[in-house]
């Protein structure tokens, strides 16, 4: 994936979100109080001509995200 999701609006605001729970899991977290951070993270990346229909790469974005939130 080419795609810096790190500089995303989207991502930041996650990430902010994220640290200011209580949420130790970045999973937990996405999918209750991140989800729609997740989800216009998830329209940013299309809109950057990324394809997350393919699982691979749906993959790839998802253990991105949930290793930044945890290891930063």
């Amino acid at each position: 994936m080419d795609w810096e999701f790190t500089e995303d609006s989207a991502f930041k605001a996650l990430y902010d979100a994220f640290k200011e729970s209580d949420e130790t899991s970045a999973i937990e977290f996405l999918a209750s109080d991140g989800a729609s951070y997740y989800l216009e993270l998830m329209q940013n990346a299309a809109g950057e001509g990324i394809d997350l229909s393919e699982a691979e790469t749906m993959d790839e974005f998802q253990e991105g995200i949930i290793d930044y939130l945890e290891n930063k």
